[in-house]
């Protein structure tokens, strides 16, 4: 309160003895009116404190108001007055001990707020008794403090209106929406807020209770079949499979394509996910497994700022053995190629088969194709052909050049590097092969006229082969593919045992009819297959067939090596009806062969077909035979001979029904 001067004055205080702590300064509160005690003629002590009730405090009952006074600093005395007035700060003395009202106010004051908070507690208890915790959201909706028909009421009321629509779901880069009903989803109202709960009993939880939050979310009725089997129909839109980045060019334009991973669906987890946030009102997201790509964004754009753009900024010329070439924009673009490189780089280097096909036209004047010296069968006698030297760009060479130039702005021309190419068979070599006189022969015939036009395809290919000293001559490897573009048909040829058709069919006619060539010449086998079944027109264990993919992979294959010192040729004759191959070089061998009898007789089993162009068969035996080569060579006198036993498959009883549909 104020301190007025004419009215308030204090006595110095006297020191008590003992520790601080034992120190206790009392106030005795006096009148103001009337002089308690003579007023000190010296001065006063400048140390002495004067305590005042704080305005405003109220006091405990049978407290103590001096307790809970504050120091205020003392008045100056003045001479004219007389007396003392107000309280006099009195120093218990040594035989007068301190009251200990601290602890016995502290325990008042614990045991007032322990019963205050008891009271309330079980007010709390009585009205909230049964109700759903505070601070209790299902599927964001605040459902707590309330009863539990209210709170499902209000969950029904908020949750209801949505559940029909569709799910939203993030998967990975891609969204999607599900079909809630369809997939078998369903909310269960009863088991939601059982799954609220109650209000708890422990006195903690309570009071925390009103400044925490807690979401229980959404029982659901699921079919985790019907919704596994909507998320595994949604595959093709949330799955796909990592992209890498790469630059592609639109009307010439380079643009950058940004990499992606790939991702598929954990469908378990996924299931699991959706059941747990469908209701939500949120996307749910479903866990994916991803695929990472190597390339980033921006190792995307450096290569196409610091490599592309420049190389396709205008023409590039190729300079060749007496004429040029020139590249356009768009060209060189084709002759790019991008791959993954360290830390994210896209690498951008040149495509060799793509120059190719892009300068090799404009330069085919200066190239000269190499051809090894071939026999030629003139007058029914083998003549050498002579080889020619090829002269042809050196492709890999020039490669690092041409690139380099690419990645300038001006002064883009490039002078090319060709490369001379010697016969692998020269004419002088073929001339020293001994290839003089016929050392093998066999023909075959009887094929469809589709089998007869591949087999005369293939026979002008091999005509005039050369087959050095101590080499292997493979068909397939000689050929190279067999496909439309090189002129071959449709024809028949044996399916699983079953009679179908294939382009190059008939081809085997021609590999069986080489290798009694090569039999009766003497040559070592490098390797062949029998057919699965005995074809009639064929010799029991002495035949071959060959099979090899569009792109000319070699599956199966029928080769032969010369096992001597001088060379062979190949002679193909080809008419309408008939294959024959000869065989020429130095007779070296003579060679006999026989057949043993059938053994082993398995029968033929039934086999339905609804194919179109089926044609019935009453099927064959399979059996087993053994083939004896006996060979003698001219020069030592000496014979070996040699066996191979075939083991054949009986031919299926076909059995025609008609195509579904008729």
């Amino acid at each position: 309160m104020p301190y007025d001067a004419d009215k308030t004055r204090a006595m110095p205080p006297v020191q008590s003895g003992g520790t601080a702590s034992e120190q206790t300064t009392k106030i005795a509160p006096v009148s103001i009116d009337a002089p308690t005690a003579a007023w000190p003629s010296e001065e006063p002590d400048s140390e002495a404190t004067i305590a005042a009730p704080v305005p405003g405090v109220g006091f405990p009952a049978g407290e103590d108001a001096t307790e809970f006074m504050l120091p205020v600093t003392p008045p100056q005395p003045r001479p004219e007055d007389s007396g003392v007035y107000g309280p006099v700060m009195i120093e218990p003395g040594e035989d007068e001990p301190a009251p200990k009202n601290g602890k016995k106010k502290a325990l008042v004051v614990a045991a007032a707020v322990v019963g205050a908070f008891g009271l309330l507690y079980g007010l709390d208890i009585l009205v909230s008794s049964g109700n759903v915790p505070r601070g209790v959201t299902v599927a964001g909706v605040d459902v707590g403090g309330m009863s539990h028909a209210d709170a499902e009421k209000k969950l029904r009321d908020s949750i209801g209106p949505r559940l029909s629509k569709p799910v939203a779901l993030k998967a990975g880069d891609v969204t999607a929406e599900l079909d809630p009903k369809s997939a078998g989803l369903e909310l269960d109202w009863d088991a939601t807020i059982d799954r609220a709960g109650s209000q708890p009993l422990s006195p903690i939880t309570r009071v925390t209770s009103f400044f925490t939050s807690r979401e229980v979310g959404v029982a659901t009725k699921a079919d985790d079949k019907k919704l596994g089997g909507a998320l595994e129909a949604m595959r093709p839109k949330l799955d796909h499979e990592p992209i890498e980045g790469t630059i592609k060019f639109e009307g010439g334009k380079p643009v950058a394509v940004d990499p992606h991973d790939g991702q598929k669906l954990k469908a378990e987890e996924a299931v699991n996910a959706v059941i747990a946030n469908w209701a939500s009102g949120s996307p749910v997201a479903v866990p994916m497994d991803f695929t990472p790509v190597k390339t980033t964004k921006e190792g995307v754009e450096k290569a196409l700022n610091d490599v592309v753009k420049t190389a396709v900024s205008g023409p590039v010329t190729v300079k060749g053995e007496g004429k040029d070439a020139s590249l356009t924009p768009e060209q060189i673009a084709g002759t790019l190629a991008f791959e993954p490189g360290d830390g994210g780089a896209l690498n951008v280097k040149p495509d060799k088969d793509k120059l190719v096909e892009a300068v090799a036209p404009q330069l085919k004047d200066t190239i000269k194709e190499g051809k090894d010296a071939q026999i030629v069968f003139e007058g029914g006698k083998p003549t050498v052909k002579e080889s020619v030297d090829g002269l042809d760009v050196d492709w890999d060479k020039n490669l690092q050049p041409y690139f380099d130039t690419l990645k300038k702005t001006d002064g883009r021309e490039v002078k090319f590097e060709y490369k001379h190419t010697p016969a692998k068979v020269t004419t002088e070599q073929a001339n020293k092969m001994g290839i003089k006189e016929v050392i093998g022969e066999f023909t075959t015939g009887g094929f469809a006229a589709t089998s007869g036009t591949n087999i005369r395809i293939v026979a002008e290919k091999v005509n005039g082969a050369i087959v050095k000293p101590h080499e292997t001559f493979s068909l397939n490897k000689y050929t190279g593919p067999r496909g439309t573009a090189q002129g071959y048909v449709e024809a028949g040829i044996i399916n699983d045992g079953i009679p179908d058709k294939a382009v190059g069919g008939g081809i085997s006619q021609f590999a069986t009819t080489l290798y009694n060539a090569s039999y009766s010449a003497g040559m070592k086998d490098a390797g062949h297959k029998e057919h699965s079944y005995w074809i009639t027109r064929y010799p029991k264990g002495r035949e071959a067939t060959v099979f090899m993919e569009p792109d000319g992979t070699s599956l199966i294959d029928i080769a032969f090596t010369n096992p001597d010192d001088t060379g062979v040729a190949i002679q193909t004759i080809w008419t309408p009806s008939s294959i024959r191959i000869v065989l020429w070089g130095t007779k070296n061998y003579d060679v006999t062969g026989s057949t043993s009898a059938e053994f082993n007789p398995t029968q033929p089993q039934e086999k339905k077909v609804s194919k179109a162009g089926c044609s019935p068969s009453n099927g064959a035996p399979g059996f087993s035979v053994t083939d004896t080569r006996t060979i003698k060579d001219r020069r030592t006198g000496q014979t070996r001979t040699e066996s191979r036993t075939v083991r054949y498959d009986p031919q299926f009883k076909i059995i025609c029904e008609p195509p579904p549909g008729g």
